[in-house]
């Protein structure tokens, strides 16, 4: 992954998805369309604190979020999802 360059807004995060599982458990492999939305991912960006919420990640945080959560967007190729500080549910 290369190195981004820009800026995140107040309170905003940018994730990278974790990739979805290829297979189960049992070694079925899963096609792409019955694959699930992964819901976790690793922290790239952080956005400055808004005046009444401190920013709780860190770039390189590894959270938790809901599955409906934030807006995909690409860069130089890369699947992000740039969302809400209030969207991450847990910091692994």
């Amino acid at each position: 992954m290369a190195e981004l360059k820009g800026k995140v807004l107040a309170g905003k995060v940018l994730v990278k998805p974790m990739e979805a599982e290829e297979k189960t458990a049992s070694g079925i492999i899963i096609p792409d369309s019955a694959k699930e939305k992964p819901q976790q991912g690793t922290v790239v960006l952080i956005g400055g604190p808004k005046k009444d919420e401190p920013m709780e990640v860190k770039v390189n945080d590894v959270v938790l979020y809901g599955k409906y959560s934030g807006t995909e967007i690409t860069i130089n190729g890369d699947k992000y999802l740039l969302m809400n500080q209030s969207d991450v549910l847990f910091i692994m």
